[in-house]
């Protein structure tokens, strides 16, 4: 059966096909039905089953005789370390540490916040309370005290668990105080903390508050899997960026395990035990998705890879992991490929490795520009596959099925929906546009397993988030468009689309002219305030590394190319050259704070920056090219 063929069994009868699809699970009590829609808007999957997620992602696999697979590789450029951890002994871990936590009060429904690096005791703590029915919420790492502060008092965790340090090129990150800070900050409490400590550095620990990794768990009992209901959170993940108040995303249990397992069969056409790697963190979604639970459950072998796409030592170090750990499927962000580029402009490093196991390219996360996508599919010789998806949804709301059918790949768009996600463009009023026509991606509700039923403790707060614009639909955030043969295209975030002199016109579209240019590495455009037009683009471009044409030569050169691909009604005459963009630590560009210095506004650095000296740089580029308006 063809990709179509599946997607109208879906329509056709959706509870059939995730009744199947849900056979692929370990259940305790199988679900007696699919949908639970006696809440609506507000759905649920799989409710009345009972089922344990660690059990699915590593139980299940030791008893049925892999036990000696590896389950998770730990690749370390900045600490020069690796080690492997079969599923046999990721089992043992796991339940001792899960004893230990149960041993110390921590129970089904208790919430755990978990603060760590790239190790794999991070994928453990996650694994530790899902075995017990503990709700974890991973925070990134390194996070801000305030930032971390926040989330402690919206989660009111009954413990913590955080590593001493994170380590970044040339640095260590300290974590403890920070995590010291944001209690002293936090208005709840957690009863207890338990600490790994690193080699790197050794953290001081409060006296009955804190509790060594190790020591924490001598002298208790391993335990096993409790089975909880199907409509269980498993976990609260909250939305990167936010100010004030953030948005707790959560994931219930059964609907996460079906369809994280379906997309590894049918997405990203990976067969149990081959080594899939996501080159993200598990402080975000698809370190949640598919770091730590998607690959455990299909039973394959997962990389916690602790390091950057250039720098660790060298834009070769992606390459080095798939060759060595014989990856089938790489997951990255377009931005880590383009920083790769933007080094190794000519592939001299991939051409170092042998990448011959290598079948598939997966991007997500930001919009992959088809230049980045063109150049690596020219140096790989493998699918390069962009597919979309948000931390809301948890998995591709649009992808390109290699495990059902492989797509022809138009460049810019993330292919096809995905069988669950109904995908309509809509105007203003709620009307389906025509094809072509750009307007804001909706889904029809229900949205399919594994995707957010709601907000943690804001049921009010997901109805007017998601909901309540377009009644009947959930409301992604993106404007778009579809073409004849039904791909999608994701042009921006819904106020990304700026308005020059009427005209609503996508800052996606421009990205894509310019990225065009081969001396621009990467780049940004964003709307910025004008008396007569309303708005006008303005354009940052990074260049390649060894670029000829002078900055000036290539501003000018940018300027005619949206000219001549988009037209006049663009009115793009702005750009300036950066070193670098400022980014979230998952790869966004942050474009709403880039606006803001633009237009002269007030802003707060969002708490998600990787390097916030980053801003001082963009007010300086915007003041050598005589733009520059003071807050």
């Amino acid at each position: 059966m063809g990709y179509s063929d599946i997607y109208d069994a879906w329509k056709a009868d959706p509870e059939a096909f995730w009744m199947q699809a849900a056979e692929a699970i370990d259940w305790y009590t199988p679900p007696s039905k699919a949908l639970f829609d006696d809440k609506a808007p507000i759905y649920e999957w799989y409710s009345d089953a009972l089922v344990n997620t660690c059990y699915n992602a590593v139980d299940r696999h030791v008893e049925a005789g892999r036990g000696d697979q590896v389950a998770i590789i730990h690749d370390s450029p900045v600490t020069h370390s690796k080690r492997e951890i079969t599923y046999f002994e990721l089992r043992n871990r796991v339940a001792s540490l899960a004893g230990a936590l149960k041993a110390k009060g921590v129970n089904k429904g208790d919430r755990v916040i978990i603060y760590m690096p790239m190790i794999p005791e991070a994928v453990e703590a996650m694994l530790a309370c899902a075995r017990i029915g503990a709700i974890h919420s991973v925070v990134f790492g390194g996070f801000a005290a305030h930032e971390l502060a926040v989330r402690i008092d919206d989660a009111k965790p009954k413990c913590i668990i955080a590593a001493s340090c994170g380590v970044e090129p040339g640095r260590v990150v300290h974590y403890k105080p920070l995590l010291d800070g944001a209690i002293d900050q936090s208005t709840h409490k957690p009863d207890f903390c338990v600490i790994y400590q690193r080699e790197q550095e050794v953290a001081h620990l409060v006296e009955g508050r804190d509790f060594n990794w190790y020591g924490f768990q001598y002298g208790t009992d391993p335990v096993d899997c409790l089975p909880v209901e199907g409509n269980h959170p498993a976990y609260i993940l909250y939305t990167s960026g936010t100010t004030g108040q953030p948005k707790g995303v959560i994931r219930h249990t059964a609907g996460q395990l079906v369809a994280l397992n379906w997309t590894m069969d049918n997405v990203y056409n990976i067969a149990p035990g081959d080594v899939f790697w996501a080159a993200s963190d598990v402080g975000w979604v698809v370190g949640h998705s598919y770091i730590c639970y998607a690959p455990l459950i299909h039973g394959n072998t997962t990389i916690v890879f602790e390091g950057k796409p250039v720098g660790t030592p060298d834009p070769g170090t992606f390459w080095r992991v798939i060759q060595e750990h014989k990856v089938k499927v790489l997951f990255t962000a377009p931005t880590a490929l383009r920083a790769i580029r933007r080094e190794d402009p000519t592939g001299a490093f991939i051409k170092k490795y042998d990448l011959s196991g290598l079948q598939a390219l997966f991007l997500a996360g930001e919009r992959a520009d088809p230049d980045t996508i063109k150049w690596a599919q020219e140096h790989l010789g493998v699918p390069v596959i962009d597919h979309w998806w948000q931390t809301e949804t948890g998995w591709a709301i649009a992808a390109n099925p290699l495990g059902i059918e492989e797509l022809p790949v138009k460049l810019g768009s993330p292919s096809v929906p995905m069988p669950g996600y109904d995908v309509h463009i809509l105007d203003e009023g709620g009307h389906e546009v025509a094809a072509g026509q750009m307007g804001a991606i909706a889904i029809k509700l229900p949205l399919p397993p594994g995707t957010l039923p709601t907000l943690w403790n804001a049921d009010d707060r997901f109805l007017k988030s998601y909901l309540n614009h377009f009644p009947g639909y959930y409301e992604t955030g993106d404007a778009g468009y579809k073409d004849e043969d039904g791909y999608l295209y994701i042009m921006a975030r819904t106020d990304d689309v700026i308005n020059v002199a009427g005209h609503r016109l996508s800052t996606g579209a421009m990205e894509e002219v310019l990225a065009s240019h081969p001396d621009v590495a990467e780049c940004a455009v964003i709307g910025v305030a004008d008396t007569l037009k309303g708005q006008l683009p303005m354009g940052f471009l990074c260049l390649n590394a060894g670029h000829e044409r002078s900055p000036e030569e290539v501003i000018k050169e940018c300027v005619y190319l949206v000219r001549d691909q988009i037209g006049p009604v663009a009115a793009f005459k702005l750009a300036c050259v950066v070193d670098r963009l400022p980014k979230t630590r998952s790869g966004k560009i942050l474009r709403g704070t880039m606006q803001k210095i633009a237009d002269g506004e007030e802003f707060k650095t969002p708490a998600t920056i990787d390097d916030p000296a980053i801003l001082d740089e963009i007010t300086d580029a915007l003041g050598r090219i005589g733009y520059a308006k003071k807050v």
